[in-house]
């Protein structure tokens, strides 16, 4: 596949997917958004990856958002026709495979869409987040507005949102926002302990979890137990679900096969 402003690396059972346009803070533009959606497209049917950490490249930013200014040089550009939405990831809901974010600086507009997008936020110290967009007369559209009241409490979304404000790191981690925070330069090694304690899980156990969890959240509790999510009939009639138990009780590691 070749890509000219995303990095997609393969190790092991991790995928490493990095913004690549620090020069603009790794804003992204329609080229971006079209790389990524095939990006995603290649994760989720890779069967040899469980996980994938998403970041910037540079020190200074994860990803400023939309790139304003190249749509303010190529007005009435229509947008690109994508499934998946802000980054080829915010509008796709098909993912059931652990989505870990790195946020290695600013993480503003899309850049924090991207990042609610993922299971787990693992920030830099000195990253900062927030929803800029009425700053310049436009809005948090690719589910921000939806997600952040999601992941924090009501009020503190509202106020984030309607005055634009940015939050610290600190201030993230207090509020849940994120999972942890570590000076910047242990901030890949922080995301990678994070995969490497997921993947030490049965996948089909953690995809079943992933899309229960989430898939329930629009439910009542009574209705998403009844509910047959898809990756969760699967667990039950894996290889896996007979082997967890069977290495439990020969006291051995469990040898996952994801099948």
């Amino acid at each position: 596949m070749e890509l000219k402003f995303v990095r997609f690396e393969k190790r092991g059972r991790v995928a490493y997917v990095t913004l690549n346009r620090p020069e603009v803070l790794n804003a992204l533009h329609p080229p971006c958004h079209l790389e990524l959606e095939k990006v995603w497209d290649e994760f989720v049917a890779d069967r040899q990856l469980w996980v994938a950490i998403v970041t910037g490249a540079g020190e200074r930013a994860f990803s400023a958002g939309n790139d304003l200014k190249y749509a303010a040089e190529h007005p009435g550009e229509p947008p690109p026709r994508n499934k998946g939405g802000f980054a080829g990831l915010t509008a796709r809901f098909d993912i059931n495979k652990p989505l870990i974010a790195a946020v290695n600086g600013f993480a503003l507009g899309g850049g924090l869409e991207i990042a609610l997008a993922c299971d787990v936020i693992v920030a830099a110290d000195h990253a900062r987040f927030g929803l800029p967009e009425p700053r310049v007369g436009l809005m948090a559209g690719a589910g921000g507005v939806h997600r952040l009241p999601r992941h924090l409490p009501l009020k503190v979304a509202m106020g984030m949102m309607l005055t634009a404000r940015q939050i610290t790191a600190p201030e993230a981690l207090r509020w849940g926002l994120v999972n942890e925070v570590v000076p910047a330069g242990e901030l890949m090694a922080a995301a990678e302990r994070w995969a490497r304690e997921i993947i030490e899980c049965a996948p089909l156990s953690i995809q079943a979890t992933k899309e229960a969890a989430m898939g329930g959240l629009a439910m009542p509790v009574e209705e998403a137990m009844r509910y047959p999510f898809a990756a969760v009939k699967r667990l039950w009639s894996s290889k896996d679900a007979v082997e967890g138990p069977r290495a439990f009780a020969e006291k051995r590691k469990p040898d996952w096969s994801g099948e």
